[in-house]
């Protein structure tokens, strides 16, 4: 049976990190980068007789991100004890959230290419991480720094159908956790990690395949490879008669494969039950109300008002809304020059692959957006051309200088004076009569080289428009 007779069903749980000071039951720093197990303490290692004390702030950014996502915030949630061993879990469990999670029954929408998509969050609950091991041969290293960090685990429902689906949905997550300031989406630190859950089945049928868990994928590009493959795998188990297994795989993105960690547990095999540490977390609806009102303007929102009030195009407000940062200076730049859209090809273009080559972050942007406005406000007003304004803003990234200085001190302001490039191109008809009689004879295509030999003629400080204009004219005869 061909590939295509078969459709997948996929689920995501992404693990984002809280972006708090200090750890989620005790006052160990959460930060990255320190020395091997320097971020611990008796608390957080599950010394016997210690007690975890609940971080208030990873309870605000949790109810934040809930509400963001469209959630039902629980006003009674509990913190129940997840059975399991494993080296670096040093109490024997972890404090998760089991039966009643602080935020449940929510959705994302987002798109992929051209099409929008709206899957649900079944639940997202907060739960300390684990510590890391580093298996060297034949022994195992653990550093405990990552113990007791937080994270808010968001579960989807298993709505998606497509590789490519599933990157898009965690990359709209990212964007949404960045733009709340809960988390700062760093994938290659383990700030968000995604496990994906797949199964596949034969299309018209309504039971759902055998679930496999592909664990702690840090790249969206890897996701859309690790779920490809194992789309590709259980289709082939299916067809040979293979059973397919309910397990944790990983993902080796050298060889581009999924391999069997472990045989995948139920809940039950957690034994949950309530923290008797941890009293219930009981909000107010006060409190809840005061969290949705402070809500920042999300991604899909600001790309929407782009495009409806300032006429920017689908693609250019979804681009300038990846990052808050680059929209954050869009906006500026489009109100200070009056023209959204220049703005937005501007940042589009040479901004950003001046920063992407810099390796410089947009906060640190040499060219101001003020500074961009100000350029465009030139070409605008006819002061500098297009072509000019390149270098003008070549110039602005190496100097920091406005650009209405360059433009004085390079004497580059464009020339519309019509008598001195009439001369310019007298000047060049004269040194080219044959392709004047080539222009004359019917063949137009020559009318590009005067273009260019006038423009190179004025070192490109010619208005282009008034160049078309009186070419025309002289050319023809007039």
């Amino acid at each position: 049976m061909a590939f295509n007779d078969y459709e997948a069903v996929i689920g995501l749980e992404i693990h984002v990190q809280l972006q708090t000071n200090s750890k989620i039951f005790s006052a160990d720093s959460a930060a990255f980068g320190a020395a091997d197990n320097e971020n611990i303490s008796p608390v957080s290692v599950g010394m016997p007789g210690t007690l975890p004390v609940l971080n208030e702030r990873a309870v605000e950014f949790s109810v934040r991100t809930g509400l963001a996502l469209n959630c039902a915030i629980r006003k009674h949630s509990v913190f129940a004890r997840k059975q399991y061993f494993y080296p670096d879990l040093p109490k024997g469990y972890q404090i998760s959230q089991f039966d009643q999670p602080i935020c449940e029954n929510g959705y994302l929408e987002f798109y992929v290419g051209n099409e929008k998509r709206k899957v649900s969050i079944t639940r997202a609950h907060m739960e300390e991480d684990a510590g890391k091991s580093t298996h060297h041969g034949d022994y195992s290293l653990i550093n405990l720094n990552r113990a007791g960090v937080p994270l808010l685990e968001i579960v989807s429902g298993p709505e998606m159908t497509s590789p490519q689906e599933a990157a898009e949905y965690a990359r709209e997550m990212r964007k949404v956790v960045r733009y709340l300031g809960v988390c700062d989406g760093n994938l290659e630190e383990g700030s968000l990690r995604c496990d994906c859950n797949v199964s596949v089945k034969r299309k018209g049928e309504t039971k759902l395949g055998t679930k496999v868990e592909i664990k702690n994928i840090n790249s969206f590009r890897f996701i859309e490879k690790a779920i490809e493959y194992e789309i590709q795998r259980q289709i082939d188990c299916k067809e040979t008669g293979e059973a397919i297994v309910q397990e944790t795989r990983l993902y080796d993105p050298d060889k581009n494969r999924t391999f069997s960690m472990r045989s995948k547990e139920d809940a039950h095999d957690y034994r949950y039950f309530p923290d008797p540490d941890l009293l219930p977390l009981v909000l107010e609806q006060s409190y809840i109300d005061q969290m949705r009102s402070a809500l920042p303007e999300l991604p899909s929102v600001r790309a929407d008002r782009f495009v409806k009030s300032l006429g920017l195009p689908e693609y250019d407000a979804q681009t300038l809304t990846q990052e808050k940062e680059i929209a954050d200076y869009f906006e500026v730049a489009a109100q200070a020059s009056g023209n959204p859209k220049a703005s937005a090809n501007w940042i589009m273009t040479d901004l950003m692959r001046e920063l992407n080559d810099s390796k410089t972050e947009i906060g640190n942007s040499p060219v101001s957006a003020q500074s961009l406005a100000e350029m465009i406000q030139l070409i605008d007003k006819g002061t500098i051309s297009g072509k000019i304004a390149k270098t003008v803003f070549a110039e602005m990234w190496t100097t920091q200088k406005d650009p209405a200085s360059i433009v004085k001190e390079k004497g580059l302001t464009q020339i519309t004076d019509t008598s001195a490039i009439e001369k310019m191109i007298d000047a060049i008809m004269t040194a080219n009569p044959a392709q004047v009689a080539e222009y004359r004879s019917g063949k137009e295509k020559v009318f590009g080289y005067f273009v260019g030999q006038t423009m190179k003629a004025s070192k490109g400080q010619a208005s282009p428009e008034v160049v078309n204009e009186l070419l025309k004219k002289k050319l023809k005869g007039e």
